[in-house]
Parts: structure tokens; C-alpha cells; sequence
């Protein structure tokens, strides 16, 4: 390992090994990637049901933090990924880019390159997808894109229910027109032959043996060091004790919505005021580092059906040999994603825009009474998954002590927009009347949670936190601007110093409308353009 790397990034998640990736493209750039966790080499992070294990509590594989909702008294334990690959290599799968009025809307607020015009073509250059190319969908990038493999009886039944409400059966539910108007088909995924197509899988594989590229794992970035104004070194933290490493050119920060923050934080960069609470030198004032913090809440419906889930499956005895289906032939319940079929609606067809996004689980579950561990049901489960795509409820992240092994303060703040509250009841009362279309009461045995008596607006909003759950989709916490709450500017260079960015779904102004993987790909694409240019 050298001392000095023309430029360093921080997390190997989904923008940070894009970045790597095209700034070591060019052997005159030396670049050093640097990521927390240890290697992806766990058997069942390969495995894309394999999640299940890597997600309990102590697993080396997880950042796990302690959120609040903003709800009094409501906690809730949020994990993100810590290996490489990051959230990528731990994540639900699922491949979704967002709505061209998402991007143009971040344009039209002072984002200047960020418009659908500008991002689009950057999904095409990262996908390697099933269907092949057509408009807005590319074939020949490093990310391996694969829609589910249709002709489940029930699979195809929802769809027919889609059908039956006005929406669409799609072969690409990324389609610019479904994302729009709507639309329903199998679900497009990061997996390839069986397998989980993590962002390390897409770009690390081949960058890894470059001359001029290193990656340095299980190590934590304690911050940034600067010379006055300009970024030149991080302070890392591993095994071996403390040391900093130089970049002669460019630090970019890529440690994700949380960890990002929080390092700007303890490097001196955030509100002043935090700051000099706990003794950190100010580099850069600037109040918005934590701020705006944006999370996709899922509204569930839990049906017992008569046939077609996969609870017995992926249980007990009959679990051992969907492992052996898996292990010999890569197929089987243990190769899907977290979705089978997925898309978007409208919650009221007088709408210009879908503004709801739909996810089937052929599986349903509860808490097991063991601690907050959650179990598969006994009976034939599935569970439909919807959310309103453009929250605006926000929260915040900030350090608690200048010591970087303390936890963080985050504090979500969910369903405190008025918008936020109607469309999670508008989400709801949806997903009911999807459950109750012709094509599904052949299936349909009953509603099992929340149940049949949980009617008012005000029971449901009163009981929301316990049938509903976090999409793992957090951003905006260093946010992309032109204004006094801005981190970054629209090349993505924190404000008020020279020499560091930061590329990861901290960035986004307002989340996209849809799984955050994808656009955080994109996003560690295009920093590394702005730096080579």
C-alpha cells in the first residue's frame, strides 16, 4: 500500500466502485478504494435469497443503526451494507432508475447537468440488460440487468389484476412511458445466471487487476485531513492502528447517507454550531451536512393465498432442498429477488405521473416474539409492497461526540409531511383494491394484516410504523444545490474547500422515484466525468 494516491474514494457501495472503476481506467491515475467492511466472499452474498443470514444482527457484513421515526417511543434498527459492494452486495436486488421529471426537477432547482438528458445516457452506458438494447436501455455496460422469468399462474393472476385497475402489463418496467403512466411486469434485478450482480461484481471485477489500482478493506476512514482549505489525506483506521494516506489530485466521499455525513462531520465540515459543541476546527460552515435526510416508507399488505407462496419453501425441511436446487443448478425460490413482479400506479387516475411504486413478494412474514426477529408465516403468505414515490418528509443525521466509534443521531421523521400521510393512506387503500380485482379471488383467502378492521384514516395512520417498513432507500443528507443548504455543487465538490467530492445518495436534492442502487451507480459514473474532465 503507498502513501500517496493521485485519488482516494471512501466506501465501496454502489457509487464508490463505479467511481473507482472509470478513474483507474486511465493508467496514469493511481487510485486507492477504500471500504470498511471485509471482502464479498460469503457464499450467501452470492445467493440472492442468501440475504436473509447476512442481515441478522452482529453480522460483519452490516452497518446496523438505531432510527428513529419521529414517531414518540418508535425506534427502529436500519442496516446498510459493509463489504464490497455496500448495500449492492446486501440489498433486495432491485433495478429501477428513477422518472425523467425526478432528474429535471433536480435541474430546473439549480442542478445544472442533471436533467434526464444528461443522466439518461449514463443508465444506458451501465446496463448490460436481458432485453437488449432499445430506447433508454442499454446492453453492453458492466451492470448485468435480468427481469424475472415469467409464467407463475400467480404472478401472472396480479398482473391481470394490474390490468383490471388500468394499469399496463409491461415487458420493461423501467419503460419511460410505464414509469409515467403506469405499468406492471416482472421485476427487472442485479442478477446474472442465479447470482446477485453486485456494483463490486460489475466493476471491481475489472478493475481489481489493474497496475494502478488498489483496494484496502476492513478499514475505517476516520476523516478528512486538510492543508487550510484543500483536502490531502485521510486519516484511516484498521488492524494495523492509525495513519493517513495523501491524494495528490482528489478525495471522494462515498460512505453512503449516513457514514458520508458523518464523516464531513468529524473532518470540520457541517454546522458550525455542532462543531464547536464537541471541539472539531471548522473548515467549512455549512449547515446542511445531515440535513434533509429522505427515506421511502413501504406500505404492506399481507394476503393469505391458497397456493404459489414460497414460505414453505424457503422453511424448514423443504428449505434444505431449495439450498441443494440452488447449490446444483442455481435456480429455485433462493435465486429471486426481493420482488417478483413490480411497476408503478397512479393513486388517482386524474394524476399526471404514477407516484406509486408496486413490489410482489411471494413470501410473508412476522415478528417472531425472539427479540424482534421476524419468521416466515405458517400459512401460504405474499405481500404486496407500495410506497409513495416523492416523500417529503425529512430528518436528520449528526454526530454525537467528536469520538468516531460513537453511533449517530438519526432521526428519520417519517409521515411528518401532511403529502406523505394521505399518499401512505392512498397506498394503502390501493393495495386493497388490487387484492380485491376478479383475477385474484380465485387466490385470495383473506387480509391478514393489518386486517380487515383496521378501516378509518385514523386507524390507519395510528397503527402505519407496525404494517409498514423503512425501503432502505436513504439520501439527501449532503445535498446537491446552488443555496446556503447546499453541500455540493453540481460537479458534486463540497462547498467551501477544494480538492473533495462526494458521490453517493447523500447528493440527491429529493429522492427518486423508485430503488436508489441504480441512480447511485449512475451518480458514481458521473463524478468521476466531472474529475477527468
Amino acid at each position: 500500500m503507498k502513501n500517496e494516491y493521485t485519488y482516494i474514494v471512501v466506501g465501496a457501495g454502489s457509487a464508490g466502485c463505479a467511481a473507482a472503476y472509470k478513474l483507474s481506467e486511465n493508467p496514469d491515475n493511481s487510485v486507492l478504494l477504500i471500504e470498511s467492511g471485509p471482502e464479498d466472499k460469503s457464499q450467501f452474498i452470492h445467493m440472492p435469497r442468501g440475504i436473509g443470514l447476512l442481515l441478522n444482527p452482529g453480522s460483519k457484513y452490516i452497518w446496523e443503526n438505531e432510527v428513529l421515526t419521529g414517531v414518540q417511543g418508535y425506534s427502529e434498527r436500519w442496516v446498510r451494507g459493509r463489504t464490497l459492494g455496500g448495500s449492492s452486495s446486501v440489498n433486495g436486488m432491485i433495478y429501477m432508475r428513477g422518472a425523467p421529471m425526478d432528474y429535471d426537477g433536480w435541474q430546473a432547482n439549480g442542478c445544472d447537468g442533471w436533467g434526464w438528458e444528461q443522466v439518461g445516457p449514463k443508465f444506458v452506458e451501465l446496463e448490460s440488460h436481458d432485453q437488449g438494447a432499445g430506447p433508454w436501455r442499454g446492453a453492453n455496460g458492466p451492470q448485468r440487468i435480468t427481469t424475472h422469468s415469467t409464467g407463475d399462474s400467480l404472478c401472472e393472476a396480479i398482473l391481470t389484476a394490474g390490468q383490471e385497475m388500468g394499469i399496463a402489463r409491461v415487458n420493461d418496467v423501467n419503460d419511460l412511458t410505464a414509469v409515467r403512466e403506469g405499468g406492471f411486469g416482472y421485476q427487472t434485478t442485479t442478477r446474472y445466471e442465479g447470482e446477485r450482480y453486485s456494483a463490486a461484481k460489475a466493476f471491481l471485477s475489472l478493475a481489481k487487476n489493474r497496475s494502478n489500482f488498489d483496494i484496502l478493506t476492513e478499514t475505517d476512514v476516520v476523516k478528512v485531513v486538510f492543508d487550510q482549505s484543500r483536502a490531502v489525506a485521510v486519516k484511516i483506521r484498521n488492524r494495523d492502528g492509525e495513519r493517513s494516506i495523501r491524494a495528490s489530485n482528489e478525495i471522494v466521499l462515498s460512505a453512503g447517507s449516513f457514514q458520508t455525513p458523518k464523516i464531513l462531520q468529524l473532518s470540520g465540515i457541517g454546522p458550525a454550531t455542532l462543531l464547536n459543541e464537541f471541539g472539531i476546527p471548522v473548515v467549512s460552515h455549512l449547515p446542511g451536512v445531515g440535513q434533509n435526510l429522505r427515506e421511502h416508507r413501504h406500505v404492506d399488505l399481507t394476503l393469505h393465498v391458497k397456493s404459489h407462496s414460497q414460505n414453505s419453501s424457503l422453511g424448514g425441511i423443504q428449505a434444505i432442498w431449495s439450498l441443494l436446487k440452488y447449490k446444483f443448478s442455481h435456480s429455485g425460490p433462493m435465486s429471486h429477488a426481493a420482488h417478483e413482479i413490480g411497476g408503478f400506479a397512479k393513486s388517482d387516475p386524474s394524476l399526471d405521473h404514477a407516484d406509486l411504486q408496486f413490489g410482489l413478494m411471494s413470501v410473508s412474514a412476522c415478528e417472531s416474539g425472539k427479540g424482534g426477529d421476524i419468521a416466515l408465516d405458517k400459512f401460504p403468505g405474499i405481500t404486496f409492497i407500495t410506497y409513495f414515490t416523492r416523500p417529503e418528509s425529512q430528518g436528520e443525521v449528526r454526530i454525537q461526540s467528536a469520538d468516531p466509534e460513537q453511533s449517530l443521531y438519526i432521526n428519520v421523521n417519517h409521515l411528518s409531511a401532511e403529502i406523505d400521510r394521505q399518499k401512505f393512506l392512498a397506498a394503502h387503500r390501493w393495495n386493497r383494491r388490487l387484492a380485491a380485482q376478479p383475477a385474484l379471488k380465485e387466490w385470495v383467502v383473506e387480509e391478514v394484516r393489518p386486517g380487515p378492521a383496521v378501516e378509518s384514516d385514523e386507524e390507519i395512520l395510528a397503527k402505519a410504523l407496525s404494517f409498514s417498513g423503512t425501503c432502505y432507500h436513504s439520501s439527501g443528507t449532503a445535498r446537491m444545490g446552488n443555496d446556503e443548504m447546499a453541500v455540493v455543487d453540481a460537479q458534486l465538490r463540497v462547498r467551501g474547500v477544494e480538492g473533495l467530492r462526494v458521490a453517493d445518495t447523500s447528493v440527491m436534492p429529493t429522492m427518486v422515484s423508485g430503488n436508489t442502487n441504480g441512480p447511485a451507480m449512475m451518480i458514481g459514473l458521473r463524478v468521476a466525468d466531472f474529475i477527468l474532465q
